[in-house]
Formats: structure tokens, sequence, C-alpha cells
């Protein structure tokens, strides 16, 4: 799959796939713009919701509809994110507090076990780089 990111201006960037998809990027405040950190957050985000659609849609519902908000915990001057909370946000006043129980747990397990981002943010990722010389 290729992937890569642009310069489109100061301070103003483009990532791109294959499929045509595009995505801005951008400073922390850029307008119309997410910032790496951000990106990063709603990968998390994103994953888990793609994860648990079909659980979700199956116990509530086809036509139904939920959000996952994302934030996280950074030290003041950090370079780095401490932590990324999720939350679901989704009606499951249909359901009983059994049925409700079982999905979360369910949820929980499918994301542990399949969600690409999270999996990859749990555990040491080395990073790597080229520059031409």
């Amino acid at each position: 799959m290729a992937l890569e990111v642009r310069r489109d201006g100061e301070h103003r960037f483009v990532g791109r796939n294959e499929r045509g998809a595009e995505v801005h990027l951008g400073r922390t405040g850029a307008a119309g713009a997410f910032s790496p950190a951000e990106l990063l957050q709603i990968a998390a985000a994103g994953c888990a919701a793609i994860t648990a659609e079909e659980l979700i849609t199956r116990r509530i519902g086809n036509d139904s509809t939920f959000r996952v908000a994302v934030s996280a915990d950074r030290r003041d001057g950090a370079q780095e994110l401490d932590a990324i909370h999720l939350a679901f946000d989704l009606d499951i006043s249909a359901l009983a507090t059994p049925q409700r129980e079982a999905l979360a747990k369910a949820v929980d397990r499918a994301i542990t076990r399949l969600c690409t981002v999270s999996r990859t943010l749990k555990k040491p990722t080395p990073v790597t780089e080229t520059f031409p010389t």
C-alpha cells in the first residue's frame, strides 16, 4: 500500500493513499488541518469504531449511529502522548443490563484482539527513517 505525505505550502502537508483519499496536516492549531498527534488519536478512535461496528449494529440496529470521542494525556512541554482515551457514545437504552454488559465486553475483546492501531500503540514499535546523503 502506497502512502505519502507531501509539503503543500508553509507548515501545510497533504497525506494521500493510493485510493485517492487525502488528509490535511499541519502544526497544532493550523486551520483546516490535523496535527500529527491528532491524527494518531483519530486513528485509534477510528480503528476502535470500525472494529466494533458490526458488534454494535447487530445488537442495536443496522441503521444506528454512534461516535467514539477521543482525548489524550500529555505532560506540559512533552513531545509524546502519555495515554489515549476512547469513549463510545451510543444509545443502548433498548438493551437490558446483561446485554449492555455483554456488548461492552465483546467490544473490548474485539478491540484488544483486532484493532491494529491500538495493538501497535500498546507495544514498543520501532520507527525508522532514511534520508538522502
